[in-house]
């Protein structure tokens, strides 16, 4: 196989269906990372080390250490070197595939129920997402109604969570108060279900994505962190999706966890 000239030292060429040499040292020093080798705190090998020791070039292992760094998984920093990233402890919200109901109105985490709005709720009318008209079963761009609000403990002011309700506008047509700051006791689901709406069932959909800058600011989030995404549907009897709730969390911080009820035909085989 020939080569264009400049393509650079033997040890950095790419063979056909090879990754780029830079990406094969970042997973062997990602692989060491999960394996212990290095630990939080840590210093990872100087540039000039690495260069020796895989004979690349400085521009190859300064990739090494951007995609890393992308990842989340080292922090550079200009006296210090590159170090592996602390990671807190991560906090475990518990999702009983219940809807609870206290003096505030319906909640869905018995671990996150004392969070409370860390400001007062932004409400605009803006095009729906394509995730969300698909969900509300309207044309993507078609306007909806979205409450804004950013979740957290109310002692500390530390954010947890961004939440947004997305409505479809005939809705708030219907249903005006839904547009307000302050929607009375229990809220929009309280307003939706006393509209003839009610009573609500709830559908939920957990993933994952690549945080916007909006996330990154909000939730704090080092680079290459990724947030945790719940999607609940709330739908009335007749069919309708009244409202989409989406959550945002950070997946660094918040792993979900849920109990498993034994069905009658997992019977124990003694």
């Amino acid at each position: 196989m020939s080569y264009p000239a400049g393509a650079g030292r033997r040890s950095e060429e790419v063979a056909l269906g090879a990754l780029p040499r830079y990406q094969e040292i970042a997973g062997e020093l990602r692989a060491a990372i999960y394996r212990g080798e290095y630990q939080p705190g840590d210093n990872l090998p100087q540039r000039v080390d690495l260069m020796n020791r895989y004979g690349v070039s400085k521009e190859t292992v300064s990739k090494v250490y951007r995609v890393l760094e992308a990842e989340g998984l080292v922090q550079a920093t200009r006296k210090s070197g590159t170090r592996v990233r602390r990671h807190p402890e991560r906090l475990q919200l518990t999702r009983e595939r219940t809807a609870y109901r206290d003096e505030i109105g319906y909640f869905f985490d018995l671990s996150a129920q004392h969070w409370r709005a860390l400001g007062p709720v932004e409400i605009n009318r803006a095009p729906a997402p394509g995730e969300i008209a698909r969900l509300l079963d309207i044309s993507p761009g078609t306007e909806v109604v979205i409450r804004d609000r950013v979740m957290g403990d109310p002692d500390t002011g530390r954010v947890f969570q961004l939440t947004a309700s997305y409505l479809p506008a005939d809705l708030v047509d219907e249903l005006p108060v839904l547009e307000s700051v302050d929607t009375g006791p229990g809220g929009i689901y309280d307003r939706i279900e006393e509209a003839g709406h009610g009573p609500l069932t709830w559908y939920e959909r957990l993933s994952a994505r690549a945080a916007t800058a909006r996330e990154v600011k909000l939730l704090a989030l080092a680079p290459g962190v990724p947030v945790q995404r719940i999607v609940r549907t709330s739908t009335d009897p007749r069919g309708k999706v009244c409202e989409i709730n989406a959550i945002s969390l950070s997946a660094e911080l918040h792993e979900i966890g849920y109990p498993i009820e034994r069905h009658p035909s997992a019977r124990p085989s003694t």
